[in-house]
């Protein structure tokens, strides 16, 4: 199978789609053409041309500068003079006396040292800090994520699905998307969340959104073969957490299913149903759409029953409207008998006011 990940700007539709959020600014980025040693070599030789410059400016105009200790000013007194002058303010045992050698030394010395100054820090931030703070931040992060929601890819789907979390609720620190497109990463911090850039179907990267500390996996990539991988690896990891994954061909689902995905979601089936629908109505399409989002006067949610509810049948609800149970691994709808009485472990999926529409 091919390890290809989001590393194309696809949506989940198949078509091409753009790599930031609304309203967002678009820039382009492209990989850098020099790699670490050839930008330090890039800046050693944008150093000897500064001081080259100085060098050549103090030399010619030797004459300005005084030698306090022998009078004589030599080539490598103003070679040290050159070194002196452009690393500290000087020592004093040689000084420029005229008017034009001062002003050589405002104008143009006094800015070769702020330059290359900037160019060690640059270099040391770039060599050690940046690396060094990276790793801290990264650590720290890490080890804060705990019971939070992991998102693999970022297209269409995936940025939708951050959203509709968002709105539910969600806290952006409690949410992690991955992704291989820095530029999709990038967009995805924008809106608070936490971001990785990686291919999910290697473990390393799994182990970095701390996978096995995560209480739900989202799986939203624009190829099945990438999203079986992904699975695989995250059941893999972690036996327990629900791992929700969307998939392109209708033949992958049992594949992806055998990989050991809770909820599979096929967009195009789904299309299908809604469009279906309207034919009996604007409004069937209108419900189920309010259901399934956070925006919407009610909600469609999952949850345990509680001790108050057990013994009493499903359509006896304070919360909501019951619909289904889930016992043993078996869906009751709330008309079959054992929907009738609760019992301890039932999961409940019911129709609810959202607090939006509670409070009207």
């Amino acid at each position: 199978m091919s390890r290809d990940f989001s590393g194309r700007p696809w949506d989940d539709a198949g078509m091409l789609s753009s790599d930031t959020l609304p309203d967002t600014p678009i820039t382009a980025r492209r990989k850098g053409r020099l790699n670490i040693w050839q930008s330090l070599w890039l800046r050693a030789v944008l150093v000897l041309v500064l001081l080259g410059i100085a060098l050549a400016g103090h030399w010619f105009d030797r004459g300005g500068l005084r030698d306090n200790v022998d009078g004589d000013v030599s080539f490598s007194d103003v070679v040290y003079f050159t070194a002196i002058t452009v690393t500290t303010v000087g020592y004093g045992d040689i000084t420029p006396v005229t008017d034009r050698a001062r002003m050589f030394d405002t104008f143009v010395v006094t800015p070769v040292r702020l330059f290359i100054w900037i160019i060690f820090f640059g270099t040391a931030y770039t060599l050690a800090l940046k690396s060094t703070w990276e790793q801290i931040r990264t650590r720290m992060i890490r080890k804060g994520l705990k019971d939070h929601i992991i998102i693999y890819g970022y297209g269409a789907t995936g940025e939708a699905a951050v959203g509709e979390l968002l709105r539910q609720g969600v806290k952006p620190t409690g949410v992690v998307v991955v992704d291989q497109s820095a530029a999709r990463i990038t967009a995805a911090v924008e809106r608070g969340v936490t971001g990785i850039e990686g291919d999910a179907t290697y473990n390393a990267t799994q182990a970095a959104a701390c996978v096995k500390t995560a209480r739900s996996v989202m799986v939203c990539t624009h190829r099945d073969d990438s999203t079986v991988l992904i699975v695989l690896s995250a059941r893999q990891m972690n036996a327990q957490v629900p791992i929700s994954a969307t998939v392109r061909a209708t033949e992958n689902e049992d594949l992806i299913r055998q990989a050991g995905a809770t909820n599979i979601i096929n967009p195009v089936s789904m299309a299908g149903h809604l469009l279906a629908r309207t034919s009996e109505g604007p409004h069937v399409v209108d419900c189920i759409a309010d259901l399934a989002s956070a925006d919407g006067s009610v909600v469609l949610r999952e949850r345990e029953v509680t001790s108050a509810e057990i013994g009493h049948p499903l359509s006896g609800l304070t919360t909501g409207k019951g619909l289904r149970i889930s016992r043993h691994g078996k869906i009751y709808g709330y008309w079959e008998k054992p929907a009738q009485t609760l019992q301890a472990g039932d999961v409940i999926v019911e129709i609810a006011r959202t607090e939006t529409s509670s409070g009207r």
